[in-house]
């Protein structure tokens, strides 16, 4: 079943057969090669693991844009640490420092074709 994707919460993929985190989301655990996988909630929460700032648009919708954006990728301490990427909010012209506290705001597309979420991530305000 698809996952739910709410501010707050990440759905990453576990290993039923060996409980392997994983991500992306692939069909085989990464690990054991099991097919028994599942998804599971975690706190969306994580720390800037690496960023890049770029100005090559990679999706049509950035084409028009004539700033850059940030891309980071983050670490997801609850889910064995795997690593999502997505855009990082705000000022792109701002410094971006390795271990930041970060967590994931959706941006949600349900009437393109196909429907789907994009992930960012926004400098964590709480601790």
């Amino acid at each position: 079943s698809k996952p739910d994707r709410k501010d707050g919460n990440a759905p990453i993929q576990r290993c039923k057969s060996c409980a392997n985190w994983q991500w992306g989301p692939e069909w085989i655990c990464h690990k054991c090669h099991s097919f028994d996988l599942g998804w599971v909630q975690v706190e969306g929460k994580g720390r800037i693991y690496s960023w890049e700032r770029s100005w090559h648009p990679v999706h049509p919708a950035l084409r028009a844009r004539q700033e850059p954006y940030i891309a980071v990728l983050v670490e997801l301490p609850e889910a064995g640490n795997v690593r999502m990427i997505g855009n990082l909010l705000g000022d792109p012209h701002r410094e971006v420092i390795i271990g930041t506290p970060v967590e994931v705001v959706y941006e949600h597309h349900r009437d393109a074709d196909p429907p789907h979420t994009l992930a960012h991530w926004r400098v964590s305000t709480g601790s």
